[in-house]
């Protein structure tokens, strides 16, 4: 696992874990890897300091992080699925909907490609990319 330090075309700086540099530069070319921030898919690597090992308990401290993130997230689903209706497919017709007035306002989750999440976000709608983890191990 690799810890990278990334940029949106916004400035915005976050953090990722990826396999290897390779599955960052497949990811990233395909426009997978999308800013928590504002969700923009222009992504690039930030100059960033390596981090050098002082001990060996280190990487169980890196796999430890891990998990506490993987735990917030599932936590984060949980809320979302618990608090907003699904919607499925029809996430970008009913985010416009709701935007432009047609229907009542709600929370809302569902599904979107990259594509149509970056048109909703051309036309001013506000919409939230969230990583949605399995449950389980």
């Amino acid at each position: 696992m690799i810890l990278f330090e990334l940029r949106c075309a916004h400035q915005h700086h976050f953090e990722a874990w990826f396999r290897d540099g390779a599955t960052y530069d497949a990811q990233a070319a395909k426009g997978e890897i999308a800013c928590p921030v504002c969700g923009d898919c222009a992504v690039d690597k930030a100059p960033m300091a390596p981090h050098l090992a002082k001990t060996r308990g280190t990487a169980l401290d890196a796999q430890e992080a891990v998990g506490e993130m993987r735990k917030v997230l599932v936590d984060m689903k949980r809320r979302v699925q618990e608090n907003c209706e699904d919607v499925g497919e029809r996430f970008p017709e009913e985010a416009r909907k709701i935007h432009y007035g047609d229907s009542e306002a709600r929370p809302i989750y569902g599904e979107a490609t990259p594509a149509e999440a970056r048109d909703l976000e051309e036309e001013g709608v506000a919409i939230q990319r969230i990583p949605w983890v399995a449950e389980g191990n």
